[in-house]
């Protein structure tokens, strides 16, 4: 069983910047891949970015370039560093982990979720 609880979403203006970080319980931290999702008002989840134990790490065309995944096996922690936000970025980001890994982008295919963190985009 892993547990997982996100922090470090708010409210933050156009063009400024957020960390979001994912405290996962459970030794088994380091063989799990990791995922970030996010839900905006009316829409459904969608993929942002997942990270494979080896490091490797894959984004949503929408946030390439601005955000970054990363994972720290030591800490069970993975971030989300999320910079240029932009309005249409805000949503509630919820954290996922998964034992395959393969078809990372598919939310179906995780196994524990977290309990989601608000991150407004607004001026």
């Amino acid at each position: 069983q892993v547990q997982l609880v996100e922090s470090g979403g708010g409210l933050v203006q156009p063009g400024g910047s957020l960390r979001l970080s994912c405290a996962a319980s459970g030794r088994t931290f380091r063989s799990y891949a990791m995922g970030w999702f996010r839900q905006a008002p009316g829409k459904e989840r969608e993929f942002v970015a997942a990270i494979r134990p080896s490091g490797n790490s894959f984004y949503a065309d929408s946030v390439k370039g601005r955000f970054t995944i990363s994972r720290d096996n030591a800490k069970n922690t993975v971030y989300l560093q999320m910079n240029s936000l932009e309005l249409e970025d805000t949503a509630v980001y919820y954290c996922a982990a998964k034992a395959r890994l393969y078809d990372l982008r598919g939310l179906g295919s995780y196994d524990y979720w977290g309990q989601g963190t608000q991150v407004t985009v607004s001026s």
